[in-house]
């Protein structure tokens, strides 16, 4: 029935560039076929409940929507052919014109308001007020012949006519919206208010060089009550009705609505028809060309989207209508019923029904040109309510074999999660498909793993097996991701056995699945011995996982070789092995010793194992030892020195020396092995000892440099006079003038100080001194509720004559003159011994 335009290329690019239709035909049949056999269609007039075709032998045919004839209904109504048919809104009255010079309006269920009317000229459209099924002053309607006619009933029940325009040529097709009419005569469209009774103004029509415009029939469309569409020759026009704005009303005596012309646009067809659709447009298109043998070639129906004065085509089918190659643009109508999106196309001997696909339809036509993944996105986005004739699973299964035909197996896959979820049967059910070509590989990554979803077990060591023998990698990766509980682990491990004893690569992959699987099993100490036989650090986290400390005592050497960070970090976080075993455990081997030790004095800093840590710092980490032994005082100061000794570690001794009250030894240290002055100088400044002193400076006295820096940084710390005298007559000292100058500016410096400090305390002194004398010479309230310390009764007597004399100590303490001892100057209260 439709005939997409694509160019006749091989079938593969032709179902690559097809563009998904946008409407579905369906010819009109059953009795309309024998009624176009003896008689030809001229109009049709469609409504939600019937169809009515008008005939050439003015007959009209009531149809249900399937074509059968509603044979009470068919009407005979003229004697040629009919013009046009018009049917109110609740499809209760049917109006028709025609040449014959007659109107008829023939209510379908009262004859009440039914009308026979004979104008006397050729009648050649007529519009019905879409409310005339209402009572009241809607029972009115149009007539167009050489001018156009408004009857409407009286009070009384006569026809009132009312001459609308005329002047203008003859009228040639009419269309009433809600409150507007809009009809074309020969000088182009005019828009009528029929409530305002004005009109709105003419819309000209351009002429066409070469073409009568009148040979064209004009075709008018409400697409809404505000929008008109109009298609005439080869032009389209969409209008707006819309109001004046206030200013313009102010200015001038206007109607209150104009005609706003929106989009003009010529197309490269005759227009037969013009209908809306959403917000795009549908166009009944008539061939511009004639065929090789002068013939009318193909009517088409476009689906195009405007915008200004341009437009785009969304969708163009070539229809097969009987006997086009003999009709003309007028021959053609197209009907429609908004509220549906259902066109009724209509030749003299063919009607065909176009309308949107649907969702089934959509998907099927996705179906057919292998687009699966389009129509899964309609089944997925879209109500299922919508949808009758498909569901996700049924094309889901197609687009799985139609992947697999194309060996596209890891889209397969994904499709197999996206389609089948949780559905645990119709998994089982196809992937037997993905064995059959042994690709369970590429769906393993999207079948359904957690318990409360999963499939039978023999699917999951299928899928086992398969990468056993083809993928180690996978096959490690698989036993690692997956729950043991999916699939029988015993025979897995069986499998891994027997195919060691074959395979020659991989071995180590193998190994360690199989150390997984063991785990599985509980069977920990041939999981332990072959992850440590492999050198794996998976082996930790066996250990903590299953609380395997009790069981790895004897394999400590090998777990520090394996991995000494983590060893120690397992040891130390649970300690369920004390240290004195794993002290015994590592003493072969010093260094691991110390590396654990070291770790375990951070987070057991109690000073057990010091004694062994002075040695093993000394041996691996020096940098550590000094500090180490300042912080420490958990051991034997004569051991760690004799080590340090035996090793030459100079700074280590002079500290230790100095802790064991060797003050002049370790000075001694200082100045002729470590030769640093500054050090000394601390030293000397640390220990605070004259003699101390006395020795650096005796020590110095045959060097000059030393004697140098001395007089440069001793001014602060000792009396420089000291050194001074020392220095032996005739000793060239380098830099002595200057060194004898930051001497005395340094001494100075330290006196200037020592004197402004005393400054500041005398000053202190005094201020603090009037404070204390201000605060005490202050007057100390007292209150009414403040209470004798001797008598307990109030102070403060409200009769005057028994008020006597109070005292009140600086502790806000207070007391009746005649209640204290006297002579007495402190409190009893604080001070209770003086009673």
């Amino acid at each position: 029935m439709s005939e997409p335009s694509v160019n006749d290329t091989s079938e593969t690019e032709s179902l690559e560039d097809e563009i998904e239709p946008k409407l579905k035909y369906v010819r009109l049949s059953n009795d309309l076929q024998n009624i176009l056999l003896t008689s030809s269609a001229t109009c049709i007039g469609v409504h939600p409940k019937f169809v009515c075709l008008g005939s050439h032998w003015g007959v009209i045919h009531l149809l249900d929507h399937q074509g059968n004839s509603i044979k009470s209904k068919e009407l005979r109504p003229h004697t040629v052919a009919v013009n046009q048919i018009c049917i109110d809104g609740s499809g209760e009255y049917i109006a028709t014109c025609s040449d014959d010079g007659k109107v008829f309006i023939h209510g379908l269920f009262s004859k009440e308001n039914s009308l026979h009317l004979n104008v006397g000229r050729l009648v050649k459209t007529v519009a019905l007020d879409p409310l005339y099924y209402k009572n009241g002053a809607n029972r009115r309607f149009i007539t167009g012949d050489d001018k156009l006619t408004l009857y409407e009933r009286t009070f009384l029940g006569s026809l009132k006519p009312t001459v609308l325009c005329e002047s203008e040529g003859l009228v040639r097709s009419l269309c009433w919206g809600e409150n507007f009419i809009a009809w074309s005569s020969n000088i182009g469209v005019r828009v009528y208010d029929i409530t305002a009774r004005c009109s709105l103004g003419l819309i000209k029509w351009e002429e066409h060089p070469g073409i009568s415009i009148d040979k064209f029939r004009c075709n008018l469309r409400w697409a809404d009550s505000r929008t008109l569409l109009i298609g005439w020759v080869d032009t389209v026009r969409v209008c707006v009705i819309r109001k004046r704005s206030n200013f313009e009303m102010a200015n001038r005596d206007l109607p209150e609505f104009l005609v706003d012309p929106v989009s003009t646009f010529q197309t490269e067809f005759y227009i037969c028809g013009i209908a809306p659709l959403d917000h795009q447009l549908v166009l009944l298109g008539f061939p511009k060309e004639l065929d090789e043998n002068q013939k009318s070639l193909r009517p088409q129906l476009y689906i195009v989207e405007y915008r200004d004065n341009d437009y785009s085509d969304v969708c163009t089918d070539s229809l097969s209508l009987r006997g086009y190659e003999e009709y003309t643009v007028n021959d053609y109508h197209l009907d429609v019923l908004i509220e549906e999106n259902r066109f009724f196309i209509v030749a003299p001997r063919d009607v065909v029904i176009a309308s949107p696909y649907d969702l089934d339809d959509r998907i099927q036509w996705f179906i057919q040109h292998n687009k699966f993944e389009e129509a899964l996105d309609i089944l997925m986005q879209s109500d299922s309510r919508h949808i009758h004739r498909h569901t996700v699973q049924s094309v889901g299964i197609d687009y799985l074999d139609h992947l697999l035909s194309r060996e596209m197996y890891d889209e397969a896959g994904k499709l197999c999660m996206k389609i089948f979820g949780k559905d645990s049967n119709t998994w089982e059910d196809q992937i037997y498909k993905f064995a059959t070509v042994h690709q369970l590989r590429s769906v393993s990554p999207y079948i359904p793993r957690t318990l409360d979803s999963k499939l039978n077990p023999h699917i999951y060591e299928m899928i086992l097996y398969e990468f056993l023998k083809l993928d180690a990698q996978g096959f490690l990766n698989l036993v690692k991701e997956w729950n043991p509980s999916l699939y029988n682990v015993s025979a897995v491990i069986n499998a891994v056995l027997e195919h060691l004893l074959v395979c020659e690569v991989d071995k180590n992959l193998y190994l360690e699945a199989l150390a997984i699987l063991y785990s599985f099993l509980k069977r920990y100490d041939k999981s332990l011995s072959m992850y440590l036989k492999l050198k794996h650090k998976d082996v930790f986290t066996l250990i903590q996982k299953h609380n395997l400390y009790g069981v790895i005592q004897d394999m400590l050497i090998d777990l520090m070789e394996l991995d000494h960070k983590k060893t120690i970090a397992l040891l130390l976080e649970k300690n369920s092995i004390s240290s004195d075993k794993i002290v015994e455990k590592l003493k072969p081997t010093e260094l691991h010793l110390y590396r654990f030790l070291d770790e375990y004095d951070k987070k057991n800093p109690k000073g057990k194992y010091h004694r062994e840590l002075v040695r093993l710092y000394a041996i691996f980490a020096r940098e550590k030892l000094l500090p180490f032994l300042k912080k420490s005082d958990h051991y034997p100061i004569q051991e760690a020195l004799d080590i340090c000794k035996k090793e030459r570690f100079y700074p280590e001794m002079v500290y230790l020396l100095g802790r064991m009250g060797n003050i002049e030894e370790a000075l001694d240290l200082i100045i002729n092995e470590l030769k640093d002055m500054q050090q000394a100088i601390s030293f000397c400044q640390e220990h605070d000892d004259p003699d101390l002193w006395n020795d650096l400076i005796n020590h110095s006295l045959d060097k000059p440099e030393f004697i140098k820096f001395l007089l440069q940084s001793i001014g602060t710390y000792v009396d420089p006079t000291v050194l001074v005298q020392k220095i032996r007559n005739g000793m060239e000292v380098p830099g002595l003038k200057n060194s004898l100058v930051k001497m005395l500016y340094q001494y100075n410096l330290q006196v200037s100080v020592q004197e402004g400090c005393k400054k500041i305390l005398v000053s202190d002194y005094f201020n603090l001194l009037r404070k204390l004398v201000k605060t005490q010479q202050k007057g100390i309230g007292v209150s009414e509720e403040l209470m004798c310390g001797a008598c307990h009764h109030m102070v403060l007597e409200k009769d005057p004559s028994r008020c006597t004399n109070i005292t009140v100590f600086n502790c806000k303490h207070a007391f009746h003159e005649q209640c204290l001892p006297e002579n007495t100057t402190r409190c009893g209260i604080c001070y209770p011994s003086d009673k």
